[in-house]
């Protein structure tokens, strides 16, 4: 009876193996359970980031292209500065309006469908201007300006959303850097190149000519463009690129509220008053580049070509500084404090723009207008990465879209009063009026709480990684 009860050698074997596999199996399936969610980034990111910054580049470019040459196209369609001011503010004014109805429309349908009505707005715009390179047709351009605008409204909130979407923890802020360095340049380009293809001769027939070649070449641009994010653009990787975004995504359809989402950022106290503080100073941005023919041809007469030169090295300069910073946030994540500083030097700035303008050393307009770029236009994508910083997990796109239409209505509010101050008094009392607000942008600035969020996501998401780690060490050891 003894020997019955005692087990052979082989079971003796086998249960030491089973219990080898259950433990096994247990502790696969605690990895499982506890394991954290995969990132991966892909090649494409960068070819996705360099597309939009392409199209956004074809816009931007077409928002200047009418005021840096003011006076040859006020003489072309007949019409007062004013009026051709407001070839530039129609791009302000539809974002106002616009920006919510596209912001949602961002949030439920995606970066692909974005990406594609912006481009189709954009080639539409340009042919219509095609065929408004007559005298007579000035509402025919005005229509084509207004299409590119709506366009305006689908790109500029995308920048920090394809750098959330794509892009590791690590180069979120140069990805939106790059993205806003697209339209910058557009804006360069817009600068130099009109007063280069349309040259301010006295035939209206050969001013036609002029103007007719720069609208074609920008409708081949747009369409070349339009037919490659067609075939291109994707919406977003398979595999998020952190664990930020992969929680982003865990979020359902259907506990998201558009609504909600405005509502808990206007309750956000920190990032509205960044919503003030970017409207102020890019605001101050565009009313500088809507009026800069009128302020250098006053007090430098038949200098269009070095107009558009001093507004490239305004937008070259700052295009150095957005990608200074965007690298110097990924490497310090000093937002509040990068942006601080850049909003002070922003001030100087422009100070110095406005009281060496009149002092007929054009050398002395360049240098000083190099240095208000750099950091004016520097700020953009500052602005765009402390707001997502400040409003995680809201949607990028939305609080992008608080940001840029706060800078719409700064926009034109401080281009028609600079303007109406220039005719009553001169360009230094307009530019010192500029100032003044960005001295109360940089007082706001230093009162914003740094709460960000997005980094404390990623890190309780490497923290976990940590502990979960721990846990399952600890596991195996008691096995």
């Amino acid at each position: 009876m003894g020997d019955e009860s005692k087990p052979v050698d082989g079971e003796v074997n086998d249960n030491k193996y089973l219990t080898k596999t259950a433990a096994a199996d247990a502790e696969v399936t605690f990895e499982h359970q506890n394991a954290p969610p995969e990132t991966r980034l892909y090649k494409k990111r960068w070819i996705i980031v360099f597309l939009f910054s392409s199209y956004s580049l074809c816009n931007s470019y077409q928002w200047i292209q009418y005021g840096i040459i003011n006076n040859i196209f006020m003489r072309f369609y007949g019409v007062d500065s004013f009026t051709i001011d407001w070839m530039s503010m129609i791009y302000m004014l539809t974002y106002i309006p616009l920006i919510f109805p596209v912001s949602w429309l961002l949030d439920k349908k995606g970066l692909r469908v974005i990406a594609l009505v912006a481009a189709a707005l954009n080639c539409t715009g340009t042919w219509i201007k095609v065929a408004s390179a007559r005298p007579d047709l000035f509402p025919v351009t005005f229509m084509g300006q207004f299409t590119c605008s709506v366009a305006q409204v689908f790109i500029l909130g995308m920048p920090s959303r394809i750098a959330s979407v794509w892009f590791g923890s690590k180069e979120v802020s140069t990805a939106c850097s790059i993205g806003v360095f697209g339209n910058q340049l557009g804006i360069a380009i817009g600068f130099l190149v009109p007063p280069i293809l349309v040259p301010n001769v006295d035939d209206l027939d050969e001013l036609a000519a002029h103007i007719r070649v720069m609208f074609y070449i920008t409708a081949g641009v747009a369409t070349f463009l339009f037919v490659l994010v067609v075939i291109v653009f994707q919406e977003r990787p398979e595999i998020p690129p952190t664990h930020a975004q992969a929680a982003a995504r865990r979020i359902s359809p259907e506990s998201y509220s558009y609504t909600g989402s405005i509502l808990r950022l206007l309750r956000n106290k920190a990032f509205i008053l960044l919503v003030i503080t970017y409207g102020l100073n890019v605001g101050c941005f565009y009313a500088v580049s809507t009026l800069l023919n009128r302020m250098i041809i006053e007090h430098y007469p038949g200098e269009e070509v070095n107009a558009g030169r001093i507004g490239l090295t305004i937008v070259i300069a700052g295009m150095v500084g957005s990608l200074i910073c965007g690298i110097w946030l990924d490497r310090s994540k000093t937002y509040k404090q990068t942006t601080l500083a850049v909003y002070l030097m922003s001030l100087v700035g422009l100070v110095l723009y406005a009281f060496t303008l009149d002092l007929g050393h054009l050398w002395v307009v360049f240098i000083t207008a190099g240095t208000l770029g750099f950091f004016m236009t520097g700020y953009l994508p500052l602005g765009f990465e402390f707001a997502v910083e400040l409003t995680y997990p809201e949607s990028e796109g939305t609080s992008s879209g608080l940001l840029n239409c706060s800078a719409q209505v700064f926009g034109i509010i401080f281009t028609i009063c600079q303007g109406k101050i220039m005719d009553s008094f001169n360009t230094l009392a307009g530019n010192l009026f500029l100032c003044a607000f960005l001295l109360i942008g940089t007082i706001i600035t230093a009162c914003i709480k740094s709460d960000l969020r997005r980094q404390l996501a990623n890190q309780q998401a490497l923290a976990a990684i940590h502990v979960e780690a721990s846990l399952a060490q600890a596991f195996e050891a008691k096995l």
